[in-house]
């Protein structure tokens, strides 16, 4: 099996597996890392969401070797490193923005990825990202304002 070197969360990790491996199960298997949670397998839900060089990108149809030195991040490598929570991740405590928690992980990536693009996105814009998103719990009009309360105070 091929072996590969990936940038995760600001440090180099080697694996082999084959290399159809999608990133998802690189990330949840060999990494242990479990922000990303596997919901439908097939880029539909979100809840797989990580940033692939600041962008928002589901990882579950991923393939491994398409990785190259791509920088990826999980949710687990937001924080900075005195332990500070990311602005996105604090707004959505602030805010309460979260109900039973599974698609938080796709969430809160999707809306970093949204400000690392656009810093002061207008809620419509807020909305339209958060479409790659499923969610059924009814927290969307606390995670809308979370995202809104983020953008005034994101720092990189």
């Amino acid at each position: 099996m091929p072996k590969y070197v990936l940038n995760v969360n600001g440090s180099s990790r080697e694996i082999t597996t084959e290399s159809d491996t999608p990133l998802l199960y690189v990330l949840r298997d060999h990494l242990e890392l479990n922000g990303p949670k596997f919901g439908c397998g097939i880029a539909q839900c979100g809840s797989c969401m990580v940033l692939i060089d600041g962008k928002a990108v589901v990882s579950c149809t991923i393939p491994v070797s398409s990785l190259g030195k791509s920088k990826i991040t999980t949710l687990e490598g937001l924080a900075d490193e005195n332990g500070s929570l990311h602005a996105v991740q604090q707004a959505f405590i602030d805010e309460q923005a979260a109900q039973c928690g599974y698609c938080l992980n796709g969430v809160i990536m999707t809306a970093i990825g949204l400000l690392n693009e656009n810093p002061n996105p207008e809620k419509s814009e807020i909305k339209q990202a958060l479409q790659t998103n499923l969610c059924r719990c009814g927290a969307h009009s606390r995670i809308v304002k979370a995202i809104e309360t983020a953008k005034s105070t994101q720092h990189d």
